[in-house]
């Protein structure tokens, strides 16, 4: 009789059940006190402080669901070594490492981030999910610990999981969706500011309002200008580039531009070829730049992203921090081009 009650004090012991990595709302009796487990380890860890998330086989005490044996003390090794073991349950899984990109780690190996018996982290992650990551992408986290300016996605919400598929993708670098359609997921608001609260342009809104775009963005690629990670430039630029309406003509302060455009274009005074801005042979973009003390930067007369006028064009710019727009009136012709009423009074050029 004694040993009989014996057997169904342990039974009930491990008769827990839960969702397969159901939250554990409070501590579950356990047959077994075990010692805290250490770092790295894939051992379970103690009831106290209670886990974060719990595997459901581990917490109903069915230990021959993964292992050789059912006896908690010696559950024996485990039946399969591998992914193949976690897709047996995990079948949605399956799909996923068939895509074109897969994590090394998923492919080898589903304990190199989650623990199989319970965890201090969401979905039974072994760390903290940005610690997780970082842990082996050392030098993105250099990136994002060094930068002067930070991205958000890398610290909010789910973090790298915010950007990254961690299993497996259609998309290179393991992406969650094609990269401007994911930036343009987030920055797709009125309401995002800078880190020094300044309103940042709702860029989706603004794309669906004007069909020219710059070359990396219609090449769909925000990457050609930006660095997803952290970068030392405003706005998470790749490389320097002017953040005011005037500026000193450098060519080292506009090396992102001049990674694709011809900075002879902007520096030299008298051209037939360079430019088609131009008054004869004066060179018009070297006039508006190279003013000493007022050069005018790109973004006086540029859009980055795209506008409705040929050449990036803007209809006009953001002037101060008062919300005054100040107005191009940019025409252009069959022999070159004028504007009106904006910096100065109406000037016209002809390139022909």
């Amino acid at each position: 009789m004694t040993m009989l009650c014996r057997a169904l004090a342990l039974l009930l012991a491990f008769a827990v059940s839960s969702p397969l990595t159901a939250q554990t709302a409070q501590p579950k009796p356990a047959a077994i006190k075990l010692p805290p487990a250490p770092i790295g380890s894939l051992a379970p860890l103690p009831s106290r402080p209670v886990p974060v998330t719990s595997h459901a086989p581990y917490e109903a005490g069915e230990c021959n669901i993964c292992h050789q044996n059912g006896d908690p003390k010696q559950p024996g090794p485990v039946l399969k070594k591998g992914p193949a073991l976690c897709l047996e349950c995990h079948e949605e899984f399956a799909g996923v490492m068939k895509r074109t990109h897969t994590h090394e780690p998923a492919r080898t190996a589903c304990t190199t981030c989650h623990n199989p018996h319970n965890a201090n982290a969401p979905k039974l992650l072994l760390k903290e999910a940005g610690a997780l990551c970082t842990s082996c992408h050392d030098k993105i986290a250099k990136t994002s610990r060094e930068a002067k300016v930070k991205h958000k996605a890398l610290t909010t919400g789910a973090k790298c999981g915010n950007c990254h598929n961690p299993h497996g993708s259609a998309v290179a670098k393991l992406l969650a969706q094609q990269p401007m359609d994911l930036c343009l997921k987030c920055h797709n608001v009125d309401t995002m500011a800078d880190a020094n609260g300044k309103k940042l342009q709702n860029i989706k809104a603004w794309l669906d309002k004007n069909r020219v775009r710059h070359g990396p963005v219609r090449s769909k690629d925000c990457s050609g200008c930006h660095q997803a990670h952290g970068s030392d430039q405003f706005r998470l630029l790749e490389e320097s580039y002017p953040a005011a309406f005037y500026a000193p003509y450098d060519v080292r302060t506009y090396a992102l531009c001049f990674s694709c455009h011809n900075d002879e274009a902007f520096s030299t005074p008298e051209t037939t070829t360079l430019t088609e801005f131009r008054n004869g042979a004066t060179n018009l973009h070297y006039v508006h730049l190279q003013q000493p003390g007022r050069g005018r930067t790109c973004r006086a007369c540029h859009e980055v992203h795209a506008s409705n006028q040929q050449r990036h064009v803007r209809e006009g710019v953001p002037y101060g921090s008062g919300g005054w727009t100040l107005k191009l009136n940019y025409k252009e012709n069959a022999n070159g081009g004028s504007c009106e009423k904006t910096c100065h009074a109406e000037k016209s050029y002809v390139n022909k």
